[in-house]
């Protein structure tokens, strides 16, 4: 599996997997007549629209693929409603594959973007019933930041919470700890620029050397 930008013509996929994730998580609650209505082919052309319309990194669209095809996504850009910040305003995976950690990946992969462009923190919206969301956003850093807002999809009342993250902090452990030989082999493929890559050489080359006189890393 990979993580890429998303191009214009990944659009029916895309819209694909938006359809088929609405589908599955808000049945319940959103109206089943809105769900059941919801058609691919419907939402092919906005995607197209929004994918070309990106400017990376301030905006994008990120795409986690298999040798199947598209299975997940995200897309984030600027606030409307705070300077500097970032809002991602869709990770959505298929239904297949939840629990299976794409959606984490997307994730990392999305602050690593974000990480790229001057956004000091970044805000998302999730329902407050959608339990099994919140849960993912809260393990991955997220907090509500108090302001909640109305959303009428489908005709219903729906209330929606606004989370927040400071960017330019670790994302908490979801797994085991790796070691930083191990931890540089697997982010080496996400980092873009050399200066990250540099960064990176150059705490190795002072760890390695601190965990020879000690025994142990610091605070592990």
């Amino acid at each position: 599996m990979r993580i890429r930008q998303a191009w214009p013509d990944d659009a029916p996929a895309v819209a694909g997997v938006y359809v088929r994730s609405w589908q599955e998580a808000f049945a319940g609650l959103v109206p089943q007549h809105y769900l059941d209505a919801m058609d691919p082919s419907r939402e092919e052309s906005e995607w197209k629209t929004r994918i070309a319309e990106t400017r990376w990194p301030s905006s994008g669209v990120l795409v986690a693929e298999t040798e199947a095809g598209i299975i997940g996504f995200a897309s984030f850009g600027p606030s409307q409603d705070i300077p500097v910040t970032a809002e991602i305003g869709t990770l959505y995976a298929m239904p297949e594959v939840w629990g299976t950690g794409i959606g984490k990946r997307l994730m990392l992969a999305t602050l690593a973007a974000l990480g790229q462009a001057d956004y000091r923190q970044a805000t998302l919206w999730v329902l407050e019933d959608n339990e099994r969301a919140r849960r993912f956003y809260e393990g991955a850093g997220w907090g509500a930041d108090g302001v909640a807002v109305e959303d009428s999809t489908g005709g219903a009342s729906l209330n929606k919470l606004r989370y927040r993250r400071p960017l330019g902090q670790p994302a908490p452990r979801l797994v085991r700890p790796l070691s930083p030989e191990a931890a540089w082999s697997r982010v080496r493929v996400e980092l873009a620029s050399p200066g990250q890559v540099a960064c990176w050489r150059s705490w190795l080359s002072r760890w390695r050397p601190a965990v020879r006189r000690q025994g142990r890393l610091r605070g592990a």
